[in-house]
C-alpha cells in the first residue's frame, strides 16, 4: 500500500443498504483531498471507516504505508492505532479546560511527561498562531478559534493524517471563509495531508487539489477542482456542483471546432465540448456564467429578463425563454433591466443525451 492513504474496493453495510458500495482513492502525502456529496452519499462513512469508528464489510485501507484494515484477514486496528488526527463537526471542546490542557490532553491519556506535553503545545499554539493564549477558557474564545483549539488536539498527537468531518458547518459564512484559509495555510505549514468531509461545494473547490464527488455510495469523479466543475463526468456531477441551464437541442452543422445547434426559439453558436454524443435529440448544458446576453436579432433565442439580483461582484439574472426559466450571471459591467428582452449566446458548454440519466457519462474520465 502506498500513499498517506488508501482505500481499496471499500463497502460497508447497514443491513441490505451499501453506504459506501466499492470506494477506491489514494490520498497523497501533503495533499489536500475532499470526499464531497450530498446527506446520506457515504461520505462520513467512508471517514468513519478509515478512522477506525465503523468497521468495513469488505475492502482495504491503509495509513502511512501499513494495512489498517482488511477483510480479508480480519485486520481491523482501533482508532488510538491508526496514526490519525481528527476533528468533527462539533467542535467538542472541553469547556473545564483551558486551551492549553484541550489540546495537551490527547498527550496525556497517552502517559506523556508534562515537559513532553508542554513543548508540544507551544508548538502547536504557534502553528495555530494563538501563542499566548493557552491559559484561556473555552468561554472566552470566538467561534473560530475554538474549532482551531480542537484542530490542535488533533495536530498533538503528531499524526500521519488529519481527518476532518465537516468542520467549518458550524460557522457563520465569514468565519467559513476564513478558516478555509486558515486550514490551507496550516496545512502547507505542517505539510500533513489531509482527508476532508463536506457537502459544500464552495469549500471543496477553494481548499482541495483533489475532490471525489460521491453519490449513493460511490465515486462519480475523482480530479482536480477545475476538471470536476468545468469537464464533470456524469450529469450527477455537473448539477451538484454549481449551477447549470438546459436548452433542448440538436446539431445542425458540425463545424469542426464549433457546433451550429438547433433550439426551440433560434440557433446558438458554441465551441465544441470535450465530448459530442452520438444521438438526434440533446440538451446542451451552460453554466449561468457561460450564457451571455446580447442584443437582439440575427436568429439568436430571445429571452426576457425577469428578475435581476445584485449580488456585490457582479449580477444573477433569471431569464424567461418561451416556457423555460434561465439564470445568469455577469460582472458589474453588465447592467439589463428587468423586463428587457435579450439575445443569447453561449460561451461553453456541454452536451448530453436528452433525458439521460444521473450516472450517464458526459466527458470521459482524462483526468
Amino acid at each position: 500500500m502506498t500513499g498517506a492513504v488508501t482505500v481499496e474496493r471499500l463497502v460497508k453495510r447497514f443491513g441490505a443498504l451499501a453506504a459506501v458500495d466499492g470506494v477506491d482513492f489514494t490520498v497523497a502525502e501533503g495533499e489536500f483531498f475532499t470526499l464531497l456529496g450530498p446527506s446520506g452519499c457515504g461520505k462520513t462513512t467512508t471517514l468513519r471507516c478509515v478512522a477506525g469508528l465503523e468497521s468495513a464489510d469488505e475492502g482495504r485501507i491503509g495509513i502511512g504505508g501499513e494495512p489498517v484494515f482488511d477483510a480479508t484477514s480480519s485486520l481491523d486496528l482501533p482508532a488510538n492505532e491508526r496514526a490519525i488526527g481528527m476533528v468533527f463537526q462539533s467542535y467538542a471542546v472541553w469547556p473545564h479546560m483551558s486551551v492549553a490542557e484541550n489540546i495537551g490532553y490527547p498527550l496525556k491519556i497517552r502517559g506523556a511527561a508534562r515537559g513532553v506535553i508542554d513543548a508540544r503545545v507551544e508548538a502547536v499554539l504557534g502553528i495555530l498562531e494563538m501563542a499566548g493564549l493557552g491559559a484561556r477558557m473555552p468561554s472566552q474564545l470566538s467561534g473560530g478559534q475554538q474549532q482551531r483549539v480542537a484542530l490542535g488536539r488533533a495536530l498533538a498527537v503528531e499524526p500521519r493524517v488529519l481527518l476532518l468531518d465537516e468542520p467549518l458547518s458550524n460557522l457563520d459564512a465569514k468565519l467559513r471563509e476564513q478558516m478555509r484559509a486558515e486550514l490551507k495555510s496550516i496545512q502547507r505549514q505542517t505539510g500533513l495531508p489531509i482527508l476532508y468531509v463536506t457537502h459544500d461545494q464552495i469549500e471543496a473547490l477553494a481548499m482541495s487539489d483533489r475532490i471525489a464527488v460521491m453519490s449513493q455510495g460511490r465515486i462519480h469523479q475523482l480530479a482536480p477542482p477545475e476538471a470536476v466543475y468545468n469537464r464533470p463526468h456524469t450529469r450527477f456531477v455537473l448539477e451538484f456542483i454549481g449551477s447549470v441551464n438546459y436548452l433542448p437541442c440538436r446539431i445542425a452543422e458540425d463545424r469542426g471546432a464549433t457546433l451550429r445547434l438547433a433550439v426551440p426559439e433560434g440557433e446558438l453558436v458554441i465551441d465544441r465540448p470535450p465530448d459530442v454524443p452520438n444521438a438526434a435529440e440533446l440538451e446542451l448544458a451552460v453554466r449561468p456564467e457561460d450564457l451571455a446576453m446580447r442584443e437582439v436579432g440575427s436568429g439568436v433565442p430571445e429571452a426576457r429578463v425577469v428578475l435581476r439580483s445584485f449580488l456585490g461582484d457582479g449580477f444573477e439574472y433569471h431569464l424567461e425563454l418561451g416556457e423555460r426559466r434561465l439564470r445568469a450571471r455577469t460582472d458589474t459591467a453588465v447592467e439589463v433591466g428587468e423586463g428587457s428582452v435579450v439575445g443569447l449566446a453561449v460561451r461553453r458548454g456541454l452536451l448530453l443525451p436528452a433525458g439521460s440519466a444521473s450516472a450517464t457519462p458526459i466527458t470521459r474520465a482524462t483526468d
